[in-house]
């Protein structure tokens, strides 16, 4: 197979005009900055002067804000709590044109902060502010009743899986029963311990830590890989898993046909904060716009590169996309990838 810029072009045109559902784990990225210059006199760790500070959204959040960047219109579901952190979000939203219609408030979980001290371009420590129980029944019904009131309108679904809690078994199932029913593509960006609840979804991208846990078996080589990779998808009679590999790409494992491995788009890495939310935004936003599995997995690599060499969460603009795929098409890369 091989992709030209001509179908490039086209396929990127058509992005940017369909509404994706995001429902799962929302979050409130804060980033700390500053220098390290001395040691503690109080324990051998180092002192942080702080210089600056910046917000962003996280989690299903983030997710939602791909999409947007990517010029779809994002449906961000999911629950934040009554508290300082989520007025804070609700603003981030609210500069983004997200819109927050569908959050549900409640009072009995507190909104995910999830800070990160960076110090001389190195993350020092992240600290978690989050609860990780499980919906009650009524704000479940709550979810499951705005993502019907929805479900006539989007092209796909994107669980955002954190195991914060807000998708539960029944969730899932009665999502996924739904999608299945009306078609919609549905991916899922897992959580290793709920793995095995994603079944007869669309797409699943773990990264190969988590499908590894998944199946039982630690990834070492290529061999292993195809092993893991075949074996989820035939487990959880899914369409596709895209297992996403570091330094060394991805390998995408569709149904009734042989792997495709891709590699690596980046041209350097300073923070891998945020990548898996790029990588399943633009693989669903280029299926939306008509792209086959292997060419939605090519677009989300390119995008993964690009998100790799920015420090924090960032979104990837559709024409970015465009001049990234195009580049590697004429330095032979996306050949290289096709042709294996």
């Amino acid at each position: 197979m091989s992709l030209k810029e001509t179908r490039i072009a086209e396929i990127t045109s058509r992005m940017g005009n369909n509404k994706i559902l995001i429902i799962g784990d929302i979050m409130l990225d804060e980033y700390l900055f500053g220098m390290v210059n001395r040691i503690s006199p109080e324990a051998p760790v180092p002192i942080v002067e702080i210089t600056s500070d910046r917000f962003l959204l996280g989690g299903a959040a983030n997710v939602a804000a791909n999409i947007k960047a990517l010029g779809d219109e994002p449906l961000l579901l999911g629950t934040v709590g009554e508290d300082e952190a989520s007025i804070k979000l609700n603003q981030l939203l609210k500069e983004k044109h997200i819109s927050h219609d569908l959050l549900i408030n409640d009072s009995f979980r507190k909104t995910t902060i999830k800070t990160r001290v960076i110090a001389n371009n190195q993350q020092i420590v992240r600290t978690d502010r989050e609860n990780c129980h499980e919906l009650d029944k009524d704000i479940e019904q709550k979810a499951l009743n705005r993502f019907q009131s929805v479900a006539n309108e989007i092209k796909a679904v994107i669980i955002s899986d954190y195991g914060k809690g807000v998708i539960t078994l029944s969730l899932l199932e009665k999502v996924i029963s739904i999608c299945c029913e009306k078609d919609i593509f549905i991916a899922v960006d897992p959580k290793e311990t709920h793995f095995h609840n994603y079944k007869k979804v669309s797409l699943i991208t773990p990264n190969h830590h988590e499908a590894g846990f998944a199946y039982g078996k630690r990834i070492k080589n290529d061999n292993d890989m195809l092993e893991v990779g075949n074996g989820l998808l035939k487990r959880l009679q899914a369409k596709s898993i895209l297992i996403t590999r570091g330094a060394e790409g991805m390998s995408l494992f569709r149904d009734g046909f042989p792997p495709t491995h891709i590699p690596t788009f980046a041209r350097k890495v300073f923070d891998v904060t945020g990548a898996g939310d790029t990588v399943i935004a633009s693989f669903v936003s280029a299926v939306c716009a008509g792209a086959d599995l292997v060419e939605a997995a090519v677009i989300a690599n390119a995008g993964a590169g690009l998100t790799v060499g920015e420090i924090g969460t960032s979104a990837v603009t559709v024409e970015l996309l465009k001049t990234e795929l195009e580049r590697n098409i004429k330095n032979g890369r996306l050949h290289e990838a096709l042709s294996q």
